[in-house]
C-alpha cells in the first residue's frame, strides 16, 4: 500500500495568481526537476502520480505533497514583481482557457487598426462607456415586513373562515327551497372568487421610485459629445380635450393649460394641444388669455419652485405661503401675481357677455351697412347673418352663438391656431428691464409650444365624441411636433407635481422601458372625505 503513494505530487497549473515562485526543496537524494512535466490542458488542479520503481524504493513510502509549477523562476527574480519578470504570458493563459478580461480602463485590447493610444480603434471605444455609465432611473421599494405580514396573516384567516362557510353551505342544503339554496350558493362562489382576485395583488404589492438624479445625469449633463448640456429627453405631446364651455368652465381649462406649461420639462421638447370639439369662441379667447397670463407665471413658478403650479390650486391652499422659500422678493412677486391672476379671473369670467356684446354690436354694424347699400342700390340685398364676432374683427369659423349653416355645434371647419410658437432650443433668460414690477433675471423666461385645435364637423358623420377628438390631435401633432410620447389630460385635470413627468420618464426610458405600454397617473380628488375609496 505504502508503494502506490512514493512520489506523489499536486501540481497546480500557473495562472494569473499562480505564477512560477522559487525551486522547492529536495524531498530525497538529490533535486527533482519538476520543470520536465508536461503543462497540463485543464484549466483545474490535478493529482499527478509519478510513479517509478527505482524512485519509489528510494522513497520510503513516504507521501510526498507539494505545489509543483510548470516553470521554475531563478533565485534573483523571486523577489521582483510578478508583472516585472515577466516570464508568465498573460495572452497565453487566456487563449489556453478561451477566457477574455473584456473591455475596460485595468485591460483594454489592442486591434490591427490602433492609433496607438492604446483604446483601440474598433467600433467599441472606451469613450463609449465612460461618456455616460448607465444607472438604472427607478427601483423597487421594499414594503416594510411589520405592515405586510399582519396583513397576510388577516388575508389567510378570512381565507379559510370562507372557505369553511362555503364547504359548509354546499353540504348543508335546503331541501324545502332547492332553487333558492343553488341561487344563493351561486351567488356566494362568484362574491367569494371576486374578493379572492382582489386580494392576490394585494398580497405582494410593489412601490417604485424614479431616480431624478439618475435620469438628469443621464441625458443632461455636459459630456464632451454634449458641451452645452442641452437636454436629450424625448419630446412629448400634450393633449387636453374639452366640448361644451358652458358645462366646463374655461377658467378650469385654462388653468389646467398653465398647469402644464410650467411643469418642469424642457420647453423646448413639450408640446400642448387642446382639443375644442365644440368650436366655441369663448374657449379660444379663454386659451388666449391663459396664454398672456402665462407669461409671468411660468417664469413666477421656475424662480420661486412653486408647488402646485395651478394658479387656483396654489392661491387657496393652506398654510404659509413663504414656508421654504428664500428669495427676499418672493413676498412682493407673489402679492403682484395674485393681483394679476385675480384681474385675469375677471377677465375670463367677463368673456361670455364681451362676446355677446361684441357680437351684437358688429352685427348691429353690418345691418346699418346693409341698409345703406340697399338704400343706394335698387337690387334687394339678403338681410346679415346674425354671426359671431372675433376680436379683429372678422367671423369665427366655428360655432357661433346662433348656429347658422357652417357654424353650427355639429356643423363647422376646423380651425387650427398655433398660439404660442416652438421657442429656441437655447435658454432665453429675462431681464430686470423686462417687466417693470417683477425680476426674471437668470430665470428661463421661455414657454412651451401650445396649439389650439377644433376638429371639422358635419352633419351625417359620426365623430366618435373624444376618441375622435384624441384622433385629430394625433394626427395635428404628427405634423407640428411629433412627439414620440404622448399624455393625456381631462380639461379639469392638473399637473399637481411638476417632476411628474420627469418621473413617468424614468420608467419609460429605463432598462425594460420598452416593454411599458402606458403609465398612468393617480388622481387627487379636492374637497372629498379622504376616507373614501372612491
Amino acid at each position: 500500500m505504502a508503494s502506490d503513494h512514493t512520489n506523489y505530487t499536486v501540481f497546480m497549473p500557473p495562472t494569473p495568481d499562480n505564477q512560477p515562485g522559487a525551486a522547492s526543496a529536495p524531498a530525497s537524494g538529490g533535486p527533482t526537476k519538476p520543470d520536465n512535466l508536461p503543462l497540463p490542458r485543464s484549466s483545474g488542479s490535478k493529482l499527478v502520480n509519478r510513479r517509478s520503481g527505482d524512485d519509489g524504493a528510494a522513497g520510503g513510502g513516504k507521501m510526498d505533497r507539494r505545489l509543483s509549477p510548470a516553470q521554475v523562476a531563478s533565485p534573483s527574480k523571486s523577489l521582483l514583481v510578478r508583472s516585472q519578470t515577466g516570464e508568465f504570458d498573460h495572452n497565453r493563459w487566456l487563449f489556453e482557457t478561451q477566457g477574455t478580461y473584456g473591455i475596460g480602463n485595468a485591460y483594454w485590447p489592442q486591434d490591427d487598426n490602433d492609433d496607438g493610444s492604446g483604446m483601440g480603434a474598433g467600433s467599441v471605444k472606451m469613450e463609449d462607456l465612460v461618456d455616460k455609465p448607465w444607472k438604472p432611473l427607478s427601483r423597487k421599494v421594499a414594503i416594510p415586513p411589520g405592515i405586510l405580514s399582519p396583513y397576510r396573516l388577516l388575508v389567510l384567516v378570512r381565507f379559510v373562515a370562507l372557505f369553511l362557510f362555503l364547504v359548509w353551505r354546499a353540504t348543508n342544503p335546503n331541501p324545502d327551497a332547492m332553487w333558492l339554496w343553488g341561487i344563493s350558493i351561486v351567488c356566494e362562489y362568484w362574491f367569494a372568487l371576486s374578493w379572492l382576485l382582489d386580494q392576490m395583488p394585494k398580497l405582494n404589492p410593489i412601490n417604485r421610485a424614479a431616480d431624478l438624479a439618475a435620469l438628469r445625469e443621464k441625458f443632461e449633463s455636459k459630456t464632451p459629445s454634449n458641451p452645452t448640456g442641452r437636454s436629450d429627453l424625448p419630446g412629448l405631446d400634450v393633449f387636453i380635450s374639452t366640448a361644451d364651455p358652458y358645462k366646463e368652465p374655461p377658467l378650469v381649462t385654462a388653468n389646467t393649460l398653465l398647469s402644464i406649461l410650467a411643469t418642469d420639462y424642457p420647453v423646448e421638447k413639450l408640446f400642448v394641444y387642446i382639443s375644442d370639439d365644440g368650436g366655441a369662441l369663448l374657449t379660444f379667447e379663454a386659451m388666449a388669455e391663459a396664454c398672456a397670463y402665462a407669461k409671468v407665471w411660468v417664469p413666477f413658478c421656475r424662480k420661486h419652485s412653486i408647488e402646485p403650479r395651478n394658479p387656483e390650486a396654489y392661491f387657496t391652499q393652506k398654510g404659509d405661503p413663504t414656508k421654504g422659500k428664500k428669495r427676499p422678493d418672493f413676498v412682493k412677486d407673489r402679492r403682484w401675481i395674485k393681483r394679476e391672476y385675480d384681474e385675469y379671473k375677471v377677465r375670463i369670467n367677463d368673456l361670455p357677455e364681451a362676446i355677446k356684446r361684441r357680437a351684437k354690436a358688429m352685427s348691429a354694424h353690418e345691418r346699418k351697412i346693409a341698409r345703406e347699400t340697399a338704400a343706394a342700390s335698387s337690387d334687394a340685398a339678403p338681410p346679415p347673418v346674425k354671426a359671431t364676432w372675433m376680436a379683429d374683427g372678422t367671423h369665427w369659423p366655428g360655432t357661433w352663438l346662433d348656429s347658422a349653416p357652417d357654424h353650427g355645434k355639429g356643423d363647422h371647419a376646423s380651425i387650427v391656431q398655433v398660439m404660442i410658437k416652438n421657442p429656441h432650443h437655447d435658454v432665453v433668460y429675462g431681464d430686470a428691464d423686462d417687466h417693470a414690477y417683477l425680476d426674471f433675471t437668470n430665470v428661463d423666461v421661455r414657454i412651451p409650444m401650445f396649439v389650439y385645435l377644433s376638429r371639422e364637423k358635419r352633419p351625417g358623420y359620426d365623430h366618435n365624441k373624444k376618441a375622435g377628438a384624441m384622433n385629430a390631435m394625433v394626427r395635428a401633432s404628427a405634423v407640428l411636433s411629433n412627439g414620440p410620447f404622448m399624455l393625456n389630460f381631462d380639461c379639469d385635470h392638473y399637473v399637481y407635481n411638476c417632476q411628474a413627468i420627469r418621473e413617468a420618464m424614468c420608467y419609460m426610458l429605463d432598462r425594460g422601458g420598452d416593454r411599458i405600454c402606458y403609465i398612468q397617473f393617480p388622481q387627487r380628488f379636492e374637497g372629498i372625505d379622504p376616507s373614501d375609496r372612491y
